[in-house]
């Protein structure tokens, strides 16, 4: 038995995607398509005067969480200073070996506490061995 999403209207095939720790693994070795769109809002906004520590938003999609080893795909967005929801989504395809598994990373560097929001999604697809 495969495990089920939690929510209604969620989309659900295959035995790779374990929800518990967010993490596809591979069944076959092959090329996939990866794509992770989160919405992701700003819990506090930096007070006025000071210094601002940064406002870059990675997110990365990484083989075995190796993030710096060219095994993985990244985007990275600029946040505005006002506003307190963002979209950010990446999507490209990796090689897999049978038995890897990839998963989504945020690196932030925003300068304020982030959290992602419910309606945010992770889809994989097998494009070919």
């Amino acid at each position: 038995p495969h495990p089920q999403p939690e929510k209604q209207r969620m989309f659900y095939r295959g035995s790779g995607l374990n929800l518990t720790s967010g993490q596809y693994t591979a069944p076959v070795a092959g090329y996939y398509m990866f794509t992770a769109t989160l919405h992701i809002a700003r819990r506090e906004h930096q007070r006025k005067g000071q210094p601002c520590r940064g406002n870059r938003l990675r997110v990365l999609i990484c083989v075995q969480s190796r993030c710096q080893h060219n095994s993985n795909l990244e985007t990275v967005s600029h946040l505005e200073s006002s506003g307190d929801l963002f979209t950010i989504s990446v999507t490209g395809v990796l090689y897999l070996q049978a038995g890897q598994y990839a998963s989504v990373f945020v690196d932030n560097a925003a300068g304020s506490p982030l959290t992602v929001q419910s309606g945010s999604d992770f889809s994989v697809i097998l494009l070919g061995v």
